[in-house]
């Protein structure tokens, strides 16, 4: 019996080639856009869960509010860690970790900028899941001048993994470090990503109000966290004792600061907080990801149902004359579902070719390594035998008992309801198509629109045409600036660690006045800096390195100079612990994302340390220019490699997570679009053949083609019309919400949603035209000779 509904359904899927080609192209297109969301949800949610006691693991937090200011750390105090250990035993292991700077190991003559390395406590080994190939975790971390190098650090410098008791020289402080330790390469679902480890010092710094270093900790079994943070307030409170800060009168203010805990596995997708030790992802993405992929797999569903009940009227009579010889409802079901889930089956084998064939440009876009391998095959087969069997039945369960209703009598005179408006269903399925498809595109262009928004807005800075090379501070800097600004083409350069575009803070405390602790980003930034970054003064002077004065001065940012209510008065002093004379106000600049209000900035003229130096360059031949600058750089350092960025590139590096999240939102929507279309088009190729007759004599009784194609076309463009009115305030909400993220966003204009009607019209028009002009061309004599 079952042979018999396989090869009967075979028979009828090659006698219907466009309907079955339909189907299957638009099943594939879903299940394939839906397997690589999958890929791709799955890869996010699995970030930390390579830690074998991941459950128990927490980072600690700082929150702190000074004055008006309030921010979020994923960093605390140094001893935060031992006070959690010492005073609470529900804390089994507390660590720190710091991200290293200037960190650069010397290989023979070449000196080798590191960015992935770390300070930390020996303790990693104890909370992290950090297997060594070689070295004792217990104690790999505990001696001065120690660490632990990944495998590929260890082939790096040396070609083979046994190298426990080497020395590599950290050119910073030209001191040699040991290695006692070989991990295995770090998983990349980890929301940081360390090659190096280096010992941390024993904590010196007892100040609770210095915060400056990540702190992790393991809690025992069975450990309440929701009851430990509540013991935070007390915490603070009796340790903060440090006659340099009084907490007391700090918080009696209406200032505090609290600590919180995140739980491991919830850092890469919901925090966002300064001072992250990595990119993390965003759980909003995965929400709209899943619901994408969710409508994509539905569009294909309801195409499949639509189209099946669409040729009800040519499946009519094979119905009636089954049943008249006998065939009950329950086979005739078996044989519509056979059907149905022989299209699945063709359709997820072509869904999961294209998924892999797809995969490597999908992980350019996203910028994702997935990959399918044997490990992929123990989940993705059952997956996929589940997804065959479920969206097999679903697609084919509507058509398999609408058809197998049939009453034969009625079917075998002819009275059937055909046409378009003979289903109520279909015409919903239409509208939920059409609808999903219109909130993708208004999505699309919103994401689109904001993006251009920031490329475009005016930051208070010019990042254009502005070079910055880095690790100067390993050479003489000011050699090189002097050198650099010689070089024809070169407008300016300043030596500084601080940049709009570099996501560093470095935080402080000020009075001003009666105003006390207010916080503010304190930046050490030369003489050169305001003019080369394309900043503007709004009030008074720019530094001036001839004034030895200047040394004791600083300009304010005007978000500053309105919280101190600063009126321009030489004679006011701001002050950290040392006396500053205010000199200027710089206009407002964006020194983050655009997801954060801008905030108070002191700029002082120092130059302890200067870790990279900015050229704003004037010339369109560029590759010359670079020449002559590294020329310059290895003369000065022959040994370090040239390493240099673009300051437009890394501002659109701060957005890059979301210029991804818009490619792909761009992608998916035309495949839903595609997926649609294909339903449309196929429903208005049966729509037109079931009204043949209707046609031709419309024709014989004068009328022409333009107004047969509106006849058939009207159907259709009111369902359209209906998507736009339930799609578009849904996507206004919603994309509403998404755009509230941004402290600097441009609102969602009016002729996103005009331009999004039009096309939602102009596509489905276009789709249905094509057919309608087809029927309508048609010589009636060939539709009437039968009448």
């Amino acid at each position: 019996m079952f042979k018999n509904y396989i090869k009967t359904a075979f028979r009828s899927l090659l006698k219907n080639k466009g309907f079955t080609f339909i189907n299957v192209l638009g099943l594939a297109l879903g299940l394939a856009t839906c397997l690589l969301i999958v890929f791709y949800v799955f890869d996010e949610l699995s970030y930390d869960r390579f830690n074998i006691k991941h459950d128990r693991i927490y980072r600690v937090n700082t929150d702190l509010k000074a004055g008006t200011n309030e921010t979020s750390f994923a960093i605390t105090a140094p001893p935060v860690g031992d006070a959690l250990v010492k005073e609470y035993p529900e804390v089994e292991s507390a660590m720190r970790i710091g991200q290293g700077v200037n960190i650069r190991f010397k290989k023979g003559n070449e000196v080798i900028d590191e960015k992935k390395a770390f300070y930390c406590d020996n303790a990693i080994f104890h909370i992290f899941t950090l297997p060594l190939l070689q070295g004792d975790a217990k104690t790999a971390l505990t001696e001065a001048n120690s660490m632990v190098i990944s495998k590929d650090i260890a082939i790096k410098y040396f070609n083979t993994i046994d190298v426990v008791g080497k020395v590599m020289l950290l050119v910073s402080d030209s001191s040699l470090h040991k290695v006692t330790g070989v991990m295995e390469n770090m998983p990349a679902q980890s929301h940081f990503y360390a090659d190096i480890l280096l010992g941390m010092q024993a904590n010196k710094d007892h100040s609770w109000s210095h915060f400056n270093t990540g702190t992790y900790i393991l809690l025992k079994q069975g450990a309440d966290p929701a009851k430990l943070t509540a013991q935070f307030p007390a915490l603070i409170r009796r340790n903060e004792t440090t006659p340099a800060f009084d907490y007391g009168k700090f918080e009696a203010k209406g200032n505090y600061i609290r600590l919180s805990l995140t739980s491991l596995i919830d850092i890469h997708l919901h925090s966002n907080r300064q001072r992250e030790l990595g990119i993390n992802g965003n759980v909003q993405y995965i929400y709209i990801f899943s619901v994408i992929a969710i409508f994509i797999l539905a569009l294909a569903c309801i195409n499949f149902m639509n189209l099946s009940t669409a040729r009800s009227a040519n499946r009519a009579r094979e119905v009636g004359v089954r049943k008249v010889l006998g065939s009950s409802r329950k086979s005739l079901i078996a044989q519509f579902l056979s059907e149905s889930l022989m299209v699945t089956l063709a359709a997820t084998v072509i869904a999961v070719l294209a998924a892999w064939v797809v995969l490597p440009l999908f992980n350019q876009i996203s910028g994702k390594s997935l990959n399918i391998n044997a490990h992929t095959f123990t989940w993705l087969l059952p997956a996929l035998l589940v997804i065959i069997l479920v969206v097999g039945i679903l697609a084919g369960s509507y058509p398999a008992f609408f058809l197998s209703a049939f009453q034969p009598i009625q079917v075998l005179k002819g009275k059937l309801a055909t046409g378009f408006k003979g289903s109520f269903l279909r015409s919903f399925l239409v509208v939920f198509q059409f609808s999903i498809s219109i909130f993708l595109i208004i999505g699309t262009l919103v994401i689109y629109n904001q993006l251009t928004y920031i490329r475009n807005k005016d930051l208070g800075f010019n990042r254009n045409q502005v070079l910055i090379i880095k690790n100067v501070n390993s050479i003489d800097p000011k050699v090189l600036k002097q050198q650099v600004k010689q070089i024809p083409g070169v407008l300016n350069a300043t030596l500084t660690h601080y940049l709009p575009t570099s996501n560093l803070s470095a935080l402080n405390y000020v009075s001003y006045g009666s105003n006390k602790n207010i916080e503010t980003q304190f930046w050490q930034v030369d003489a050169d800096y305001i003019s080369t970054m394309g900043m503007k003064l709004m009030q008074g002077r720019n530094f001036n390195e001839q004034f030895l004065s200047d040394s004791s001065s600083v300009i304010i940012n005007e978000t500053m100079a309105r919280m101190i209510g600063y009126k321009g008065d030489a004679a006011e002093k701001i002050s950290n612990g040392k006396d500053y004379k205010i000199i200027g106000v710089v206009k407002d600049f964006n020194f983050s994302s655009l997801r954060s209000n801008i905030t108070p900035v002191m700029l002082v003229m120092q130059r302890d340390w200067m870790a990279s130096l900015s050229v704003r360059v004037n010339t369109a031949n560029l590759p010359p220019l670079m020449q002559q600058i590294e020329k310059k750089w290895k003369a000065l350092q022959p040994n370090l490699q040239f390493d240099y960025s673009f300051m437009d590139e890394d501002f659109n590096a701060l957005y890059h997570n979301e210029q991804r999240m818009g490619a792909l939102f761009v992608i998916f929507t035309t495949l839903a679009i595609i997926i649609a279309c294909l339903g449309l088009f196929g429903l208005a190729a049966y729509a037109a053949e079931q009204r043949n007759r209707e046609i031709s004599i419309r024709k014989v009784l004068g009328a022409n083609v333009s107004t047969l194609v509106a006849t058939l076309s009207k159907d259709f463009i009111k369902l359209v019309l209906i998507a736009i009115v339930i799609a578009t305030p849904l996507a206004w909400l919603i994309m509403q919400k998404w755009l509230q993220s941004f402290a600097y966003r441009q609102n969602i204009q009016w002729w996103v949603l005009a331009v999004t009607a039009l096309c939602a019209l102009v596509i489905a028009f276009a789709t249905v035209s094509y057919q309608s002009m087809k029927a309508a061309l048609v010589n009636p004599v060939d539709s009437l000779r039968s009448e």
